[in-house]
């Protein structure tokens, strides 16, 4: 049996854990620079707020219903998420993080206390309430779509209380005969509109399809899942979620920039991020490339860009600074108001078909990025950095309505006073 734990409107359910204020209250969180509504809670959902629609468009209807309007703290989301998977992971002998609020569990010669998969639900949804403070949905299934299939039910259908169980013929009919194609997980919105034309539009009339007409008219994942559906078990955490071929870091900045160190300072941010994910999945790149842009809108509008290439492929941090320093005054442009930039690794090989420069050995450090990585993932990010990466603050983000970063700085953690 397989299980997925899902915490409901999780950024959103993250600003009310240390702020009982507002947990009977509206909430939305916003994107970066306060752009778009990124999560909605449910009692903010009732209003018909539109997900991921423009801020400045529903403002004056936020302000009407007294909607509270959060930007996004990830430093608080991120020690959250840790806390609750951690929570979770001590119900089942097998645990995958799929996402930030996303967790699968196995039980695979794991025995629960409580026999009945929809009581130990309910367990699960208490403890993680009882010391994380955050709503979750459970969902069991006999695969890992399935359980995503019943998790769907458990947060989206009506007639469900936070849990559901797929553990018979009856209940996978009654569930996927209420679910579009587009909810079902590794199909979305795309595909659903090529099933629709061939006039399959729930979940249940795509698992009445044979996998092998699938895997013809579409892919080999579609018949995957085809199979998932019908209670096959064939996907693998792997098929999941396979290694990325390209990785980008970039973002807008919160006022425009033209002074070069605020620019400079920014693409070495991106670059230690890109640097980060490179090397947390054991990729290396071969070609770097370094854009920098102003705003579309602008008189004079300016995209420059630059694609470097590395001799030896790399995931070196300080390697990767230096080919943004080499070509940065191509990039910078005086009297440009920047509004974006970011930096992309391209051409990713496996760390594991490392082949070294014979001519060139001083160029990766990879015990000085494994003693990086270490303390960063021990003490938080952003811990050890480059010198590079601090020298202007200029370039970072809006957050107007950020809330306290109540776990990761030390004059936001939580003040109890008593009284006699």
């Amino acid at each position: 049996m397989y299980a997925l734990v899902d915490a409901v409107s999780f950024y959103a359910s993250a600003e009310k854990v240390f702020d009982p204020s507002i947990r009977s209250k509206p909430v939305v969180v916003l994107t970066n620079n306060d752009g778009c509504v990124c999560a909605v809670c449910p009692i903010a959902r009732q209003l018909n707020i539109p997900k991921f629609g423009p801020y400045f468009k529903v403002k004056h209807l936020l302000e009407q219903n007294n909607v509270v309007v959060r930007s996004s703290n990830y430093e608080l989301y991120a020690d959250l998420s840790a806390k609750m998977m951690n929570i979770i992971g001590r119900f089942c002998d097998t645990q995958y993080i799929y996402s930030i609020d996303e967790s699968f569990l196995h039980f695979n010669g794991y025995t629960p206390v409580i026999k009945n998969w929809h009581e130990y639900g309910h367990v699960i949804r208490r403890n993680v309430w009882r010391e994380a403070k955050l709503p979750v949905g459970v969902g069991f299934g006999p695969t890992p779509t399935l359980a995503k299939a019943a998790n769907h039910a458990a947060k989206k259908l009506s007639g469900f209380d936070g849990v559901a169980v797929i553990d018979n013929e009856q209940s996978r009919q009654a569930i996927l005969q209420r679910m579009s194609c587009e909810d079902v997980w590794g199909i979305g919105k795309r595909l659903a509109k090529k099933l629709k034309i061939m006039n399959i539009n729930t979940a249940w009339e795509l698992a009445q399809q044979s996998p092998k007409t699938m895997r013809r008219a579409f892919s080999v994942v579609v018949e995957r899942t085809v199979s998932e559906l019908n209670g096959v078990a064939c996907l693998t955490w792997d098929d999941v979620r396979q290694d990325k071929r390209e990785i980008y870091s970039t973002r807008s900045f919160g006022e425009r920039i033209y002074e070069p160190s605020a620019l400079k300072t920014a693409l070495m941010n991106h670059v230690t991020t890109v640097a980060s994910k490179l090397r947390a999945q054991r990729s290396l790149t071969k070609q770097l490339y370094i854009f920098a842009a102003s705003g579309k809108h602008e008189d004079r509008y300016c995209k420059k860009s630059f694609m470097y290439k590395f001799a030896t492929p790399t995931n070196d941090t300080c390697v990767m600074a230096n080919a943004v320093s080499e070509v940065f005054n191509t990039i910078y442009q005086p009297g440009v108001r920047f509004y974006k930039c970011g930096v992309g690794a391209l051409e990713l090989t496996s760390v594991q078909y490392q082949q070294s420069d014979l001519f060139n050995q001083s160029a990766n450090n990879p015990k000085l990025m494994q003693c990086l990585d270490t303390i960063n993932n021990r003490y938080g990010k952003g811990m050890l950095s480059l010198a590079s990466s601090k020298l202007n603050n200029r370039w970072h983000m809006n957050r107007d309505y950020l809330s306290p970063q109540y776990t990761t700085r030390w004059h936001d953690i939580p003040k109890i006073y008593c009284y006699e």
